[in-house]
């Protein structure tokens, strides 16, 4: 694989996001509004019901889930973009003309939409970890991040989810010739994550390290299957005889 046919792809698709103001706005805006609603929650139940410390803890672990699931949002709108947007305005064809193999396309679309995703979720963690803690410090009488649960988020589960999001979605993309019908099917990615949560917030499912590890194993596996379902379902003969036609 040339990465450097992966990066012309990737250039392309963060030329694509910087004309797109609603992009540029849910990137920017989403995390820091978790960031500091997750915690003021907190600091509300806190203060008006005065909660104990067992479901603080509880709580912190399901909302630093939250952010797994952020990370599998931010992409569907940036992945179908990526794609769909380039073959609507016919942008697609000239770069499938090149030597570039379809491994390379399809890499460099999914690094389009995965680098910026996760470098705006982990600047929300950023902000969510020390403002969690000050507003829990006085009840828990200790700094409850960074701990275990948030390592193995950090680490693994959330940069694998995200992945697992993008590939979903660039699959989506690369076989769908329409921009919201690309992004209601890509939003299906949410459904298992949003379960794991809820379940989490019910004290079904712990959010541990060694379920996280779990998750991530799991979704790990996913992600080397839906990359070669990529390569399998990508239609580039189909795009450029399209393009041809019209």
């Amino acid at each position: 694989m040339d990465l450097e046919n992966s990066l012309t792809a990737a250039v392309k698709g963060f030329g694509i996001f910087k004309r797109q103001k609603n992009i540029l706005i849910s990137l920017v805006s989403f995390p820091p509004i978790l960031s500091i609603g997750l915690p003021a929650v907190i600091w509300l139940l806190i203060t008006v019901r005065s909660i104990p410390t067992g479901v603080i803890t509880v709580l912190l672990n399901a909302f630093s889930f939250y952010f797994v699931i952020l990370a599998c949002f931010l992409p569907i709108t940036l992945a179908s973009y990526s794609i769909v947007r380039d073959k609507i305005e016919k942008s697609l064809e000239p770069l499938l003309a090149t030597p570039i193999t379809d491994s390379e396309f399809l890499f460099g679309k999914s690094l389009a939409a995965f680098l910026p995703s996760i470098a705006a979720t982990y600047a929300g963690i950023v902000i969510f970890m020390p403002l969690a803690d000050a507003l829990t410090y006085n009840k828990l009488g200790y700094l409850f991040f960074l701990n275990g649960t948030m390592i193995v988020i950090l680490l693994l589960t959330l940069p694998l989810s995200c992945m697992l999001s993008v590939e979903m979605n660039v699959i989506i993309s690369s076989r769908v010739n329409d921009l919201r019908t690309a992004a209601e099917l890509g939003a299906l990615v949410l459904l298992p994550f949003g379960a794991i949560y809820v379940l989490s917030e019910l004290d079904f499912i712990p959010l541990n390290e060694v379920n996280l590890l779990m998750i991530s194993v799991f979704v790990a596996a996913v992600d080397v299957f839906l990359f070669y379902l990529s390569r399998i379902t990508f239609r580039r003969e189909e795009i450029l005889a399209e393009s041809k036609q019209e």
